[in-house]
């Protein structure tokens, strides 16, 4: 059943360690990423303490708009949007975590899309 070549015997038995080694971390960043809320819950405390624009009252998720926005202007509803809309007015640490979701979001639909592995 094994090659008799070492060298075959060798590469099998990389491949075969490769590929337990990539099953264990998908299945770990899965576990970690997507079913531990931590990640989401620090990120969510770091923007609201870092963020002045998530403390104003104009962002108050369901609160109606105070009056009418000025042409040309989008008044979100949802504040994630709204610091995507004023991003450069944002500070650091919200433009990091920020990035880091949308980049994680894009790379994943796109590996995904093309069936490439992706956690």
């Amino acid at each position: 059943m094994w090659p008799l070549d070492p060298s075959r015997k060798e590469v099998l038995g990389f491949a075969v360690s490769c590929r337990v080694l990539t099953l264990v971390l998908q299945v770990l960043t899965r576990f970690l990423c997507s079913s531990s809320p931590i990640v989401y819950w620090f990120s969510a405390h770091l923007l609201l303490d870092q963020e002045p624009l998530l403390r104003s009252l104009e962002t108050v998720p369901g609160k109606p708009p105070a009056g009418d926005p000025p042409p040309g202007q989008k008044v979100p509803r949802n504040s994630i949007m709204g610091l995507l809309y004023n991003w450069k007015t944002c500070s650091l640490v919200t433009r990091c975590i920020l990035g880091y979701f949308v980049t994680y979001w894009l790379l994943g639909l796109l590996l995904h899309c093309n069936w490439l592995p992706w956690t």
